[in-house]
């Protein structure tokens, strides 16, 4: 299977082994410091990052720490322009302080969720992000309504797909409370990922295909199994012939 694809992971929000994660992936979206996190860790993680050579972006969630950005928010336009440019302000100034910069801006947790079924939302998300650093290339929820906001935007954007997650017919992620929402099995995540990737489709629980172009692959730093998984994902990617390499 001859292609390139970019592993990602969540990073700097305080949980998870962020350093050992960043020996293993390409690209890390790091937390703005509202839903987890801090200042100083953000800036700590964009510096191990850069000096691993690992592609930078920011990863801005609602102001939530009490349930990690994971709480639906019901907020007015501006009140929305104001957190995303906050956190991807914050970010820009940080990583140019380090002496680096911002490839990519990937949404966080129930900001991500909704966004990927509300276009218009996500397209203020994105406006917001893109008038603070216009270089910012969008990581999406492939084959969703930030995808649809992402084109409609004439931005450039990556298809993103969860190893670590389970899917709706209708390519949103099913909702972590619900049974299976979250896969903890490193080795079916790996078959799961390589079965999208031969399909270029998300693949439901249903058995649903979603026809989608997958450029990135998603592990969540906060769960337990995050290392070990992104190890044995990796390695599966690589028996399979597929390239990995930043966005």
């Amino acid at each position: 299977m001859a292609r390139r694809v970019d592993l990602n992971a969540d990073l700097g929000e305080n949980c998870g082994d962020d350093r050992a994660l960043l020996r293993i992936v390409n690209s890390a979206n790091i937390c703005a410091g509202l839903h987890a996190g801090s200042p100083a860790i953000m800036a700590q993680t964009m510096a191990a990052a850069r000096d691993a050579g690992v592609g930078i972006g920011v990863h801005p969630g609602f102001d939530d720490r009490a349930n990690f950005g994971r709480t639906r928010m019901a907020l007015s336009t501006f009140d929305l322009t104001a957190l995303i440019a906050y956190q991807v302000g914050a970010a820009k100034a940080v990583a140019e302080g380090l002496g680096t910069k911002l490839d990519h801006l990937k949404l966080h947790g129930a900001l991500a969720n909704m966004a990927s079924e509300d276009a218009a939302l996500a397209k203020v998300c994105f406006e917001a992000a893109l008038a603070v650093d216009p270089g910012l290339k969008l990581v999406v929820l492939a084959a969703t309504r930030q995808q649809e906001a992402a084109e409609a935007l004439g931005a450039p954007w990556a298809g993103e797909i969860f190893a670590d997650r389970a899917y709706e017919p209708d390519a949103t992620l099913v909702d972590r409370s619900k049974p299976g929402a979250v896969i903890h099995d490193s080795a079916l995540a790996a078959r799961r990922i390589l079965a999208m990737l031969e399909a270029d489709a998300i693949i439901a629980e249903d058995g649903a295909r979603i026809a989608a172009r997958i450029n990135t692959i998603c592990l969540h730093g906060d769960t337990p199994e995050a290392l070990g998984m992104a190890r044995d994902i990796r390695e599966a990617l690589h028996d399979a012939g597929i390239t990995l390499a930043r966005l």
